[in-house]
């Protein structure tokens, strides 16, 4: 079995991890996934959904989004071309870490990805145009239990690479409400 390398980012499950590329004149192969290599490096999800989004300009944001029981989300993030400055945001309330956020560059360039396990808030800015963003979920899309932190929140004290005069937003993503407001969905 081949092991991809995982470096734990400081927040308990978020999992950065890079799977081994194979290369040679012709490209490189890489297995993404694979369930026994992934639950040997502690992610036991069963993902039963694939996403994939495009976002044409650089400077989109998305996120930050989750959804709530008993459709809340674990997920596995990575960049099929372009990059995304990648953020999961602990919303977990009797976490030590609730409120903290880790970010990570996923690129096609680089083959990253980034598991997010059920009670974090995630979201990415594009850093190139044309970002095709890939992942998968433990749970089906479930409209009534959507919800969303504002990604612009002081208080997460998130870094994003554009200024908020310079980011693509939906007004919904503008709507949500700050940290300090957010219901204690997951505790």
């Amino acid at each position: 079995m081949n092991l991809p390398l995982v470096d734990r980012l400081g927040l308990e499950g978020i999992l950065l991890i890079v799977p081994t590329r194979h290369s040679d004149a012709r490209g490189f192969f890489s297995e993404t996934y694979n369930r026994a290599a992934f639950r040997e490096i502690g992610v036991t999800s069963d993902f039963i959904q694939d996403n994939h989004s495009l976002s044409r300009a650089p400077g989109t944001v998305r996120g930050l989004h989750f959804q709530i029981a008993p459709f809340a989300q674990a997920k596995l993030v990575r960049v099929l071309h372009g990059a995304v400055c990648d953020v999961a945001v602990d919303i977990r309330r009797s976490s030590p870490t609730y409120g903290r956020s880790v970010t990570a560059t996923l690129s096609a360039k680089n083959g990253a990805q980034l598991f997010i396990p059920a009670g974090f808030a995630h979201g990415f800015c594009t850093l190139e145009p044309d970002t095709e963003v890939f992942y998968k979920v433990d749970a089906p899309y479930s409209r009534e239990h959507e919800r969303g932190l504002r990604w612009d929140d002081a208080a997460l004290g998130i870094e994003w690479p554009v200024p908020e005069s310079g980011a693509v937003v939906l007004e919904r993503d503008r709507s949500y409400p700050a940290l300090e407001a957010l219901p204690a969905f997951f505790d």
